[in-house]
Formats: C-alpha cells, structure tokens, sequence
C-alpha cells in the first residue's frame, strides 16, 4: 500500500546538504567493517549497538560515534560506505548530495588522510555514474580541538582543494565558540573554499552572530536557536542565508521536545530559507525522505512548503546555476 505523502516527497527532487559520512554507519555495516579489518568491537550484536543510541545529549551521540568509526580504515571501507548512503539517497528521491568528511577523526588513529579522500571520492565518483546523483565533499575541522590541529588538517588537504567544496566545522559546541577558528576559516576561504558551521544547535544565538560576522560563512548548518534573537532571525532573512535543518537529529539528541514542538514551520512562516536533512542518519533513526515525512506529518506542512523545501535544498547548495536548473524546472513542474 502506498502512503501519498511520502510518495510525493519522493518525487521531489532534493539535495541533502547536512550529511555526515561517518554518521550514516549502520549497525550491520559496523559488524561487517570489523570483521573486515579484525577490529574488536565492544558490541556482541547489531542488537545491542542500536540499544546504545539512547543519546540524551550531543556529547552522549558524539562518543559513540568516535567509537564507530575506528572500524574505517580503508579506502575500500570508505568508498562502501559512501555509495551506501549514496543508494539510499537515491532510493528518497535526492538529486544531490554535500557530505561531511571529519579528516581527524581518522588521522589522529593512524589513517591517512589519502585513505579517506580516495575513498570518498571513489564512493562519489560511483554514485554519479551508477545512481545520477552528484555531490560535493566539504571537509570538517573538530571544534573540540584545537585551531592549530584544523591547521594541520588542511595542509594535510592541500593536494586535494580541488576536489573538496568546502569547510565546516562540527563536533562539540558548547564551550568551543566559532571565533576559536576565525584563522583558519580565513586561510580556507583564500584557498576557494565555502565556508559552512554549525551553530545554534546546542549553543546560544551569539555563536550563529559568530559564524556569520567572524567566520563569513556561506551557510548555517542547524541554527534553531538564531530565532531566540529577533534581529538575528531578521538578519537571516534579509541575507537569504540557507539553514540546514536536521528534524530527527534534534529530537534524537533532545533539543526539540517532540517533533510536533519543532520550529521548521516557524522558519518558513518567517521567510528563512530553510531545509530538511538526516544529520547522522544510522544514529538518528531515518534518512532524508524519514525526515521528511515525519516533520511534515507532525507539521501539518502542505505540498506548497514541502516543495519550497525541496527548492530551498536546490538553492541552497553549491551547485552552479546551470547545474540547479533542471532540478528547479523539475520542481516548477510538479508545483
């Protein structure tokens, strides 16, 4: 039996521009990486990983995910991974994807930067060629540690700036300001990169002013709490600055109190120019056409908001005009 609803998100053709690679790593793929590589893992079965994603917080999520990812240690392992989520995607009915990449996460174990690059690469290169879906890979620097180690991270990058769109910046928030990183933001920009932060996921409104006044970014990356600040939101709107918003993440890890409590309807009433994404889906319970489905239907978001969502994500993303528009003319058509 088909469900409407979903059914016309489907056919909407989408970007998903908040993605973290690492965080798309099932349960059933964590078992299989192990064995792969002979990495013992703390779990006996895929039962009682899922059992461990009762996060109560973005740090509770954050240690579990460190701890999954020391199971990637190929390019081989990367690549799968990649053209995984690559299939799902494809399977919601997304067009294009901007994924994040934490080079630290697996430098600091030993793994080349290389290994992860070529891997994700050749992942995206295959979901291209196989699926017609396109993507950009943005390299994130962990807010957790320090400046000079993100430093280090795009030294390490340098060979590859050609085929990497963008920075971002993710990891712990609170307590590790946007300014920690003004430098090396700038150094990203001067080499031709986009700039992306999280902010206002779990920190306050003044780290979004950060972002966009110290880091110069060209898109927000969550952003609830920028509508604690009239003048902030404004701002956001005037700018036409993109949110990528992560509905399932947000009540995963307790920043919204449901669903239905969610402000993504509060953010089109009030023009920002926001969109619907998966975050971390394996951690998070679903992936795009879930998020999706789930906001709108605790929403009660009607066709015309979910295809300015849909549109939103298009716009939004670091695709050149030419490349946006049969996705925009697609859209025009089921309007």
């Amino acid at each position: 039996m088909t469900d409407p609803l979903s059914d016309f998100i489907r056919c909407l053709p989408k970007a998903e521009l908040h993605l973290h690679i690492e965080g798309s790593l099932e349960p059933e793929q964590m078992f299989a990486f192990a064995r792969r590589n002979r990495v013992a893992l703390p779990f006996r079965t895929v039962e009682e990983v899922r059992a461990a994603y009762a996060f109560t917080n973005l740090q509770d999520f954050l240690d579990i995910y460190y701890q999954g990812a020391q199971v990637l240690r190929t390019e081989e392992d990367f690549r799968d991974l990649a053209l995984a989520y690559f299939r799902r995607l494809a399977a919601d009915g997304g067009v294009h994807a901007e994924i994040f990449f934490d080079p630290q996460t697996h430098t600091d174990r030993g793994i080349p930067f290389q290994v992860v690059a070529d891997g994700l690469l050749a992942g995206m290169a295959a979901a291209e060629r196989e699926l017609g879906i396109t993507a950009h890979l943005i390299l994130c620097y962990l807010r957790h540690l320090d400046e000079e180690a993100a430093f280090a991270t795009l030294r390490a990058a340098e060979p590859y700036l050609d085929r990497i769109a963008g920075v971002g910046l993710d990891s712990s928030e609170v307590g590790n300001p946007p300014s920690k990183f003004a430098r090396v933001f700038q150094a990203s920009r001067e080499r031709g990169l986009k700039l992306v932060a999280h902010a206002g996921e779990e920190g306050p409104p003044d780290y979004v002013w950060q972002a966009l006044d110290i880091l110069g970014v060209d898109r927000l990356d969550h952003g609830n709490r920028a509508l604690e600040d009239e003048a902030l939101t404004r701002r956001l709107v005037d700018q036409g600055t993109t949110l990528t918003v992560c509905p399932l993440s947000n009540l995963k890890l307790c920043v919204v109190p449901s669903l239905e409590a969610h402000p993504l309807r509060r953010m089109l009433d009030l023009g920002l120019r926001a969109t619907v994404n998966a975050d971390d889906p394996a951690y998070f319970g679903g992936y795009l056409l879930d998020n999706y489905v789930r906001v709108a239907t605790a929403l009660g978001l009607d066709r015309e908001q979910l295809a300015q969502l849909a549109r939103n994500s298009i716009t939004g993303s670091f695709l050149d005009a030419a490349a946006q528009a049969p996705h925009l003319a697609r859209l025009d058509a089921l309007a």
